[in-house]
């Protein structure tokens, strides 16, 4: 049977929206198979998630942080935070919304938005709407104007874990105004455990069911066109292993792109990825109703070959380059600036429902 238990992750955290001190709660949330999912309030953010490998052996299997420190730190690269209003990149901070330009902050470089800017959704203090036997509830209002958005947004995460080791995430929002809504779960994974690194993120096998990429440029911006995956390195819809599949595509750094999933209408949800680790017998897959996933295979997270300072996670952990995975279900990115791509406008008396199921498990 699914129990959930609370305690306190942190005390004297400064809210950035009301300047108050209030305490982090985190929700442990465990089912009868060993299998735990951690959640904090700040930023719903997942903290840990813990599976058992094909000798029972139980392993993290998330990057994170063991203090609000390290959660607050630059150096975090959003670890397991749900992202919003908008994630990932908004060329130049600008858009048009029913003919009237709209300018958002520019958090990066002074060039773009990136994952909604200076003070995301990943940097507020949630409320706890309702905890059950299964899982918590979350919910952040997001003012009018807050980082040049339009609108009050009043948004929800809704955190289950199921007895058959899914961890079934889903996002709601509403406005009072229109406005763009692209939420996002950026949990960094490691079948291997979260302390396996790139050795470990090398032997995985990852499968991506998706027709194309979005086209980008050197900032990865998309360009607004759909790259078909036919004969590329980026036509993963048979599994391949991802050490292989990042030596061909060097000189690149790595996959940082938006996948478009395909879709078996008139379903509304899709298998969008597998991954597995055949060593440890540990399996991912992801499910979701969203049009597009970014795979992402931590890039940016220091090179140590190069002299750069491994990120101190929790239990010990030095996080570095090729380390962990995203599977970032979403709307495309900068769908604002391309009538093209699904539309991310969320209308006064409508709903932004995005739901995703991650199914652990292990073969023998």
């Amino acid at each position: 049977m699914v129990h959930v238990t609370e305690d306190v992750f942190a005390t004297g955290a400064v809210n950035p929206f009301t300047k108050q001190t209030e305490p982090i709660r985190r929700f442990t949330l465990c089912n009868g198979g060993r299998m735990s999912v951690q959640v904090i309030t700040l930023g719903a953010t997942i903290t840990s998630i813990k599976t058992e490998d094909a000798r029972g052996q139980l392993d993290d299997v998330t990057l994170g942080f063991d203090d609000l420190e390290g959660y607050q730190s630059e150096k975090n690269p959003y670890f397991g935070a749900t992202i919003g209003r908008v994630c990932n990149r908004v060329a130049n901070g600008r858009f048009r919304l029913d003919g009237e330009v709209v300018e958002v902050s520019k958090n990066r470089d002074n060039k773009f938005q990136l994952h909604g800017g200076f003070v995301g959704f990943d940097k507020a203090h949630w409320d706890v709407v309702s905890v059950r036997q299964d899982g918590v509830t979350l919910s952040h209002t997001n003012p009018d104007g807050h980082e040049g958005y339009p609108g009050k947004v009043t948004a929800t995460v809704n955190f289950t874990l199921s007895e058959d080791n899914c961890l079934h995430v889903r996002m709601m929002a509403e406005s009072d105004k229109p406005t763009p809504v692209n939420l996002t779960n950026h949990s960094y994974f490691n079948l291997a455990g979260h302390k396996a690194g790139a050795n470990g993120l090398y032997e995985h096998t990852i499968e991506i069911n998706a027709y194309g990429i979005t086209e980008t440029d050197k900032d990865s911006i998309p360009t607004g066109k759909i790259t078909l995956v036919d004969g590329t390195f980026f036509d993963l819809r048979v599994p391949n292993n991802l050490g292989e599949r990042l030596k061909q595509l060097q000189p690149a750094r790595g996959y940082d792109d938006n996948f478009c999933v395909e879709f078996d209408p008139p379903q509304p949800f899709s298998k969008v990825a597998r991954a597995t680790h055949p060593p440890s017998g540990r399996w991912l897959e992801v499910v979701s109703n969203q049009p597009g996933v970014q795979f992402y295979t931590a890039n940016f997270m220091p090179d140590v070959e190069r002299g750069e300072a491994a990120i101190p996670g929790k239990s010990g952990a030095a996080y570095a380059k090729h380390g962990a995975f995203c599977l970032e279900t979403q709307k495309f990115p900068d769908s604002v600036n391309h009538s093209n791509f699904p539309s991310t406008t969320l209308r006064p008396g409508g709903t932004y429902n995005h739901e995703v199921i991650y199914k652990f498990g292990v073969s023998q």
